[in-house]
């Protein structure tokens, strides 16, 4: 198949200059300091790297509309997470091998090169034929130029859901993970070990997850000196009363990877984030600094995301930087996100009191402690008055149950979700709201999550606090938050 066919379809000059018409975004529900595009749909983050001075971030996208079509990869750098170059379409089908999709992978410096590694999608009479492709970025010309394919199709035992390649190194040799599902229709990772400058297959990776979902997806393998993580997102787990309640997962087990005997000893597998839209995550290490990024949105429940009749569908999360303690991973905003602050904070907070309320900006950060004294029940609530609708968190002492409500707002998806969160005295939030985004943190980053809200109309808001009996103390930080600037690369 030509490259011809895809000339008309994927014009990077044409996709590029109506980026660069949609910034700064003018509509009330599109976000400010979570990256997005005007147009098409995003999804996973991709090639997360450092290279050239700059922090280098790619992402799924569809330029061409709001389905889960036509996927291409976005690209945008950063120095300091907050100043953005202009986001540009930097790799497209064009060939037979991804002419049905470029889809998700990783990046990594090779020299003085900054190469990346993706699947290519490709279909043939209903027929999945998955490829591994390796790329070069060509930071002249804002393009990822394709070279070889190195991994021509699935290994023996496994079907054709065979993606999404993360590249790492381990005791000083170079490995590719990938997600994949067994024949037997179960979820697993697979290994390829790069010997003499060929990429061979070395076998699935024994875990203690053997019946774990029918998919695995967007693996990742951080090799820290507490112990080696494996993020993935499983798909097919059954939703439980305080765990996998969404309709795919993002987690990760801790333990030892044996690259010999193709083991990893892990615990337990743990959930990334407890909100309604996060998936597919991916991380990178850099100066010491394990750096996550996630898809903030869920496939296959578009039509829960009100964005998508103005054109455009989904977001990226804040970066997060993950830290191993006791064998759970803590997360945290990075510390360059207090650059986002727009002066001191406003404080606020009371003694012996069941209800205080604090209005907020439009754009806001939030850190709030309660001294629980004899409260048995908190609640944490975002009020829209005007619009006569409210975000809810509530926590249930008793039962140590925290839980997301927002059942309350009238547009886009609703529901609850309920996790176990382990409080003695003082429960810590820390919150981020962007326009429609927002992103929590419980207990110092034991748990988090991040999910999307569309009030009905563009008004004040205010944080509630209350509970069934005086709270012993309430302590609050609101800061007013701008937005990223953007800047031609």
């Amino acid at each position: 198949m030509s490259e011809e066919r895809f000339a008309g379809k994927f014009d990077k000059r044409e996709i590029d200059t109506k980026v660069r018409e949609g910034i700064p975004f003018r509509h009330r529900w599109h976000n400010a300091f979570h990256f997005e595009m005007p147009f098409g749909l995003v999804n996973d983050p991709n090639g997360l790297s450092w290279y050239a001075g700059k922090y280098q971030i790619f992402f799924q996208w569809n330029p061409l509309g709001v389905e889960h079509k036509h996927k291409c990869w976005g690209h945008v750098e950063t120095e300091d997470f907050v100043h953005y170059s202009l986001p540009e379409l930097a790799l497209w089908p064009s060939d037979v091998h991804d002419k049905d999709g470029c889809y998700s992978g990783a990046g990594f410096v090779e020299g003085d090169v900054l190469r990346l590694v993706y699947t290519c999608n490709r279909k043939e009479d209903g027929r999945r034929i998955p490829a591994q492709r390796l790329a070069s970025w060509q930071p002249e010309k804002g393009i990822a130029a394709k070279d070889e394919i190195i991994i021509e199709h699935e290994p023996r035992g496994v079907t054709a859901h065979f993606r999404d390649p993360s590249r790492f190194v381990k005791d000083g040799r170079e490995f590719l993970v990938l997600g994949a599902q067994t024949e037997a229709k179960k979820g697993c990772a697979v290994l390829y070990e790069k010997k003499e400058g060929a990429w061979q297959f070395t076998g699935e990776l024994k875990t203690e997850l053997s019946d774990f979902g029918y998919m695995w997806e967007c693996p990742t393998l951080l090799p820290l000196a507490e112990g080696d993580v494996l993020l993935f997102s499983p798909q097919g787990l059954p939703a439980g009363d305080y765990r996998w309640q969404n309709l795919y997962q993002s987690g990760y087990v801790v333990g030892r990877l044996d690259v010999d005997a193709l083991e990893f000893q892990h615990g337990a597998f743990h959930e990334l984030d407890r909100g309604f839209d996060f998936y597919a995550p991916q991380a990178f290490l850099h100066e010491g600094r394990a750096i996550l990024f996630g898809w903030m949105g869920m496939p296959e429940r578009e039509k829960e995301y009100p964005t998508a009749e103005e054109g455009w569908l989904f977001s990226l999360t804040m970066p997060r930087e993950l830290r191993l303690q006791d064998g759970r991973l803590l997360s945290a905003p990075l510390e360059e996100m207090k650059a986002l602050r727009k002066g001191a904070p406003q404080k606020f907070g009371a003694v012996h009191a069941e209800e205080i309320g604090q209005l907020l900006a439009e754009k806001a950060e939030i850190e709030l402690s309660l001294v629980l004294g004899d409260a048995q029940e908190a609640h944490i609530d975002i009020v829209y008055a005007e619009a006569g609708e409210y975000l809810r968190f509530s926590y249930d002492r008793r039962c140590a149950v925290m839980t997301l409500d927002r059942t309350a707002m009238k547009l886009g998806g609703r529901g609850m979700r309920r996790f176990r969160l382990a409080v003695r005295d003082t429960l810590k939030l820390h919150i981020y709201r962007d326009k429609t985004a927002i992103e929590v943190f419980f207990q110092d980053g034991e748990e988090a999550a991040s999910f999307f809200v569309f009030p009905t109309k563009e008004t004040a808001s205010q944080l509630v606090v209350s509970a069934d009996r005086k709270l012993e103390k309430i302590e609050g930080k609101a800061w007013e938050l701008g937005g990223f600037e953007w800047k031609e690369r």
